[in-house]
């Protein structure tokens, strides 16, 4: 068997998305998500002038030696559009091997670990009576996890927050939006905003928060030692994680656990953290970070260090990557949760696909493959839009993360 072709898709049902097909001369395909937030254009090319002539005639079924070929072979390693690039032909390849296999993916990676998924929802509101409205609303869904996010007083913009609409989508059409950003007031506001959700759902249910990457070590340490009272399943990106011994500091002074990774792209961004115990859960991607392949030797690792697995899954994931997140979450053993953003109704009948939900949990079915396909004539319909996520300043104007 070779791989004959392989082509990329992009689509916009609401929001961009780049999907790999790759065809054997069998007429077997699988299909992986390329799709970079923002970047997208840049991962279409270096597959089609780089990677995708360097697969035609190749094994399918060699999915490691074709990795460690497009990894080791480029010379220019690591990066999220390199890894981006190499996760989507991992993908499609796994996908390729288990429906040739006639089985669901996590067949291939072990079988089961568990009989669900957990995942969480995000509850998002513009003050905290929205905010704690949301979180009864997602409950009311049967979710057993939340992520609560809300709007600081005294500014017009915050992280997390819907523009009038339940799901959450923080890419603008245009150019990058720019928003004001007030650490002191996030740092007052937060520890009572956690303490009203408390005080209305009670604690049985998790609760998590995002900080996306806002603040300096010492502060986020203060956060966290602010939301002790709350019992937070974690707390997510407290800080850029560039310099990885930032997290020992705040390790130093609170006992909230700490997710981060969603824009690791490798093993190596997060090896210390792992191993010196810094985190709790490690969000890396299938898509950003090598594909199944490279994600199954960070849960590796990450297991000799009891470190769970919390993959990113906002919307700037395609269902492609949600399907294989899925079938890696139910066979890896050391899985924590799985965020869920659930996508439009438009993006779900262009990635027709066989995973559901049912009380707080995933389930990835049992059809040959990752279960999730591509109609590309409805694909077709949806051209490319281009759409950027915000750029945030502080009150004075300074640039600070988003």
């Amino acid at each position: 068997m070779k791989i004959e072709r392989a082509y990329c898709i992009v689509t916009c049902p609401g929001r961009n998305f780049v999907t790999l097909k790759v065809v054997t001369d069998q007429g077997v395909y699988g299909l992986g998500d390329a799709t970079l937030n923002g970047r997208e254009k840049s991962v279409v090319a270096y597959l089609q002038d780089h990677v995708i002539p360097c697969l035609i005639g190749r094994d399918p079924h060699q999915i490691e030696d074709i990795w460690q070929y497009l990894y080791k072979g480029a010379y220019w390693r690591r990066g999220p559009v390199t890894m981006s690039a190499i996760a989507a032909v991992d993908t499609a390849l796994w996908d390729i091997k288990a429906k040739l296999a006639g089985l669901p993916l996590y067949q291939l990676l072990g079988g089961k670990s568990r009989s669900g998924v957990m995942v969480y929802g995000h509850a998002n509101g513009r003050d905290v009576s929205e905010a704690v409205d949301a979180v009864s609303h997602y409950l009311g869904l049967g979710y057993k996890a939340v992520r609560a996010q809300a709007g600081v007083p005294g500014l017009d913009t915050a992280y997390g927050i819907a523009k009038g609409k339940l799901f959450y989508e923080p890419a603008t059409k245009g150019l990058p939006e720019e928003q004001i950003w007030s650490t002191e007031k996030y740092i007052d506001f937060i520890p009572r905003f956690f303490e009203a959700v408390r005080a209305k759902h009670g604690f049985d249910f998790h609760l998590l928060h995002d900080v996306h990457h806002r603040l300096t070590p010492i502060e986020a340490a203060r956060v966290g030692k602010s939301l002790e009272p709350s019992r937070l399943f974690w707390m997510e990106d407290p800080t850029p994680a560039e310099n990885q011994d930032a997290l020992r500091l705040i390790r130093q002074h609170t006992v909230t656990p700490i997710a981060i990774g969603e824009v690791f792209n490798s093993i190596h961004d997060c090896r210390e953290l792992i191993q010196n115990q810094l985190i709790d859960y490690i969000r890396t991607t299938v898509v950003h970070a090598g594909g199944i392949s490279h994600l199954r030797k960070i849960a590796a690792l990450a297991e000799l260090y009891q470190v769970r697995t919390g993959s990113h899954g906002a919307t700037d994931l395609s269902p492609v990557c949600m399907g294989a997140a899925l079938h890696f979450d139910l066979s890896v053993p050391n899985f924590g949760i799985q965020e869920y953003m659930r996508h439009t109704d438009e993006t779900d009948a262009v990635f027709p696909h066989h995973y559901s939900f049912d009380q707080g949990f995933l389930y990835p079915g049992d059809a040959p493959g990752h279960g999730v396909d591509i109609d590309e004539k409805l694909a077709a319909k949806y051209p490319y839009d281009p759409a950027y996520l915000p750029i945030a300043r502080l009150e004075d104007g300074t640039l600070c993360s988003w």
